[in-house]
């Protein structure tokens, strides 16, 4: 029989209530035994839905809360440092939602606080888990591109904002927010090397009174490919697709649930002798290479957008593996590190003016 880990939830907004708890519940590997929020109807409902004891914050929750397994950091994104450092003092593992930390020196704290405690951190980067991620992975590792020289991930639309995610003080913006999900797979695709961070952040939020980021353009260079990150809101016409991968022997690309790669096999490719001192008889240079085109398409087996529910049962089925049978999560904190550090150094290359609220 497996074992049942308890879990103890911080936050039931968006994501603690509708992400987290929305698929722990339905696992029965785990049990909800205690919930947190400031407000009180979705302490309420939190109540009603799991049949555990609820509390108005994460802290009464550690205070006074039955004894868990799993402390699930859901809480909003400028109390995701607090909490994590309370909240490894009592649990055994403690899954930190996105962003992890605004420095590396803070990310550092943490890790260092939760060893000393002899607990697992585990940040909730659910991307990593996403079908097509793992498909554009495998191709990529399989070596039949060659060597990999640029990489263009488009996660932009146009949408406006009137929440607390267009505000500095709460640690919101795009980069926060939807930021670590496409740097999550630039740190992977990058390699193991710190990259070389050029960034451009604005931020225009036409009446409403938002002033963090909500044009977002990095770009990492260094000992890995050439990675470009467009995570803007002011993109009406879609740029491409959301992956391009550029390699030396072809190319991949990802669009919704769909990846496809071209390429050729070097060992059958035409011979040629090198041109000197200039082009033969005024010629271009020009090949027919015989292409191996391939096409894969992630199937839904659930009515939810590229099996977004899958995405975070694979997590949490990452997390039971690691609390129960001390497998290396796949989630590594190096790896996390490396994306706090670009999200640092973006955010120090482009200081944006402080808007008060009124």
């Amino acid at each position: 029989m497996e074992q049942i880990l308890r879990i103890a939830i911080a936050g039931q907004g968006r994501s603690g209530h509708d992400i987290h708890a929305n698929v722990l519940r339905k696992d029965p590997r785990f049990k909800i035994v205690a919930a947190a929020d400031a407000l009180p109807e979705r302490r309420e409902q939190a109540a009603q839905e799991f049949g555990c004891p609820v509390f108005e914050s994460y802290q009464e929750m550690l205070d006074k809360g039955p004894d868990f397994d799993i402390f699930v950091n859901a809480t909003p994104s400028r109390f995701h440092v607090d909490a994590v450092m309370a909240a490894v003092k009592r649990a055994k593992l403690v899954v930190c939602e996105k962003p992890s930390a605004p420095t590396v020196e803070i990310f550092d704290n943490m890790v260092k606080a939760a060893k000393e405690n002899d607990c697992i951190l585990y940040p909730f980067q659910n991307a990593r888990f996403a079908p097509y991620f793992r498909k554009m992975k495998e191709v990529i590792d399989s070596g039949v591109l060659g060597k990999i020289m640029y990489i263009r991930s488009n996660w932009s639309g146009f949408g406006r904002r009137w929440d607390w995610q267009t505000r500095q003080d709460q640690m919101a913006g795009n980069l926060f927010n939807t930021g670590p999900h496409p740097l999550d797979h630039a740190i992977v695709l990058f390699g193991d090397a710190y990259p070389q961070v050029s960034a451009v952040l604005d931020a225009y939020h036409w009446d409403f009174p938002g002033d963090a980021d909500n044009l977002v353009l990095v770009r990492l260079t260094g000992d890995g490919p050439v990675i470009d990150l467009d995570i803007s809101s002011m993109q009406a016409y879609k740029i491409g697709t959301m992956y391009n991968v550029c390699g030396t022997h072809g190319g991949l690309i990802v669009d919704g649930n769909t990846v496809k790669w071209k390429y050729f096999d070097p060992e059958k490719a035409p011979k040629h002798e090198f041109w000197q001192p200039w082009s033969r008889n005024r010629e271009y240079c020009s090949e027919q290479l015989e292409w191996i085109e391939k096409e894969w398409t992630y199937e839904n087996k659930d009515s939810n957008l590229n099996g977004f529910e899958q995405i975070v049962t694979a997590l949490y089925s990452d997390v039971y593996e690691v609390f129960c049978n001390g497998k290396e999560p796949e989630v590594k904190l190096d790896q996390v590190r490396r994306q706090v550090y670009v999200l640092e150094e973006a955010h120090k290359q482009n200081p944006l003016p402080v808007k008060p609220l009124k």
